[in-house]
């Protein structure tokens, strides 16, 4: 027995981290810098923006609305170029892209200059997204997508953490320039992230002779815990020789799944966008307060894509994204209906838990029913509803308010659209398309 435990200690001792976790490490600083700097620094810079270029509601809006045109129109050739080429370089190329742009939007000096800006941003954050989060298909096995699809997703709640307590105090410091100068920080962090991913980034398991997380288990035969029994084990025949892309375009769940996602882009956005805005216009709450509980989003929203990955593994995407959407609703009305500090917190906190769920559970899904080789490139089919909705979201919303002297009515119809996109999540399947 003394024998036995002493041959077995340089076996511990060997045992490394695989890779797939600083992949994992990678993906999530990428999220924090493409979709939280890049995207939704945007809601606390806005109330100093639009009265340092002079904006109403609806240029505003239509600001977000660019950037979110440039993120959808890329999104399908982001999923393609990175199936085919190497997504390690595309992403650098990108980041370089929205972090360089971010910069120019500190110098714009009207609308026109400042939307172009905005757009080339949307560009960087999809051709670096996608990509990125198609590569957990590659480096994680079905029964482990949710879990690592969540933790990227959480790099937009430390993204919100930091801009909402460091945005507020650069406008603080500079009242007349601190939203350019919050542009040129946040710019010059999403190119330096993008340096440094490049150095570690690497596109497959394959490059260093590893197999995906979790497979082991798979190919034991073996019960994985956690293990989603409608995924596991199909892996193999989705990317078998008889895969193509007649299983992305044309695939009923797929668009299914596209049109779901095309309800969250619609309704999360409005709130991402116009949730400082709203506090201070409509709720009389000041700048600093709301950049708080924007903080406070970040914070609790970091568990979110996490949490909410780890339930679907378990119970199926379809009813977990059923149930996520429905609290979203509930969230989105408080935030319509509140007319006091107390259900704008409640509002909060339930937005906060369910916040960036959807793209990890919808990028696993994409996993699930086309198999490693093709996720990027379902991912990019379904990103386009998903950019159409919140591209034209924003837009709307600031005219809407414009037209009604606030926002309460936006909010509600952003309920509206997530309670759509929890009874259409049920039409899903729960196998392979």
């Amino acid at each position: 027995m003394l024998m036995e435990k002493t041959d077995s200690l340089p076996a511990v001792r060997q045992k490394k981290i695989h890779y797939g976790y600083v992949i994992l490490l990678l993906g999530f600083l990428t999220t924090t810098a493409v979709m939280g700097f890049a995207r939704y620094g945007y809601t606390t810079i806005l109330p100093s923006m639009m009265k340092g270029l002079g904006l109403d509601n609806t240029a505003a809006g239509l600001l977000a609305s660019g950037n979110l045109a440039g993120y959808m129109i890329f999104s399908l050739v982001a999923g393609y170029v990175a199936s085919k080429y190497s997504p390690r370089v595309i992403i650098l190329i990108c980041m370089l892209v929205s972090g360089g742009t971010m910069v120019l939007t500190g110098l714009a000096g009207n609308l026109w200059t400042a939307l172009t800006m905005r757009a080339l941003t949307g560009i960087g954050s999809s051709g670096s997204y996608i990509p990125m989060m198609g590569m957990i298909s590659a480096w994680f096995a079905p029964h482990r997508r949710g879990m690592a699809s969540g933790v990227l997703v959480a790099g937009s709640g430390v993204a919100l953490l930091v801009t909402g307590f460091l945005v507020p105090r650069i406008i603080s410091a500079s009242p007349l320039y601190g939203w350019r100068i919050s542009w040129y920080v946040l710019g010059m962090i999403v190119v330096l992230l993008g340096l440094f991913i490049y150095l570690l980034l690497r596109n497959k398991p394959s490059d260093l002779g590893l197999k995906p997380v979790g497979a082991e288990c798979e190919a034991a035969g073996t019960a994985c815990a956690g293990a989603d029994s409608s995924t596991a084990g199909t892996e193999v025949e989705k990317d078998g020789a008889g895969a193509g892309w007649k299983n992305i375009y044309g695939s009923r769940t797929l668009w299914l799944l596209g049109l779901v996602y095309f309800a969250f882009g619609f309704s999360y956005i409005i709130y991402a966008t116009f949730f400082s805005t709203s506090l201070v216009a409509d709720k009389g709450i000041s700048q600093g307060q709301a950049g708080s509980m924007w903080a406070l989003v970040g914070l609790i929203s970091i568990f979110s894509g996490v949490l909410w990955g780890a339930i679907s593994d378990y119970i199926g995407r379809k009813y977990t994204l059923c149930i996520i959407f429905a609290l979203m609703a509930v969230s989105y009305l408080l935030f319509g209906l509140g007319g006091s500090i107390l259900p704008l917190y409640f509002s909060a906190i339930i937005f906060a838990i369910t916040s960036w769920s959807i793209p990890g559970v919808v990028a696993a899904a994409c996993g699930d029913y086309v198999g490693a080789r093709l996720a990027p490139a379902a991912l990019g089919m379904v990103t386009l509803f998903f950019g159409v909705g919140q591209a034209i979201a924003p837009g709307i919303a600031g005219y809407m308010a414009d037209l009604t002297g606030s926002f309460n009515l936006v909010f509600i119809l952003a309920s509206v659209v997530a309670g759509l996109g929890s009874v259409g999540s049920l039409t899903l399947r729960s196998s392979k398309a």
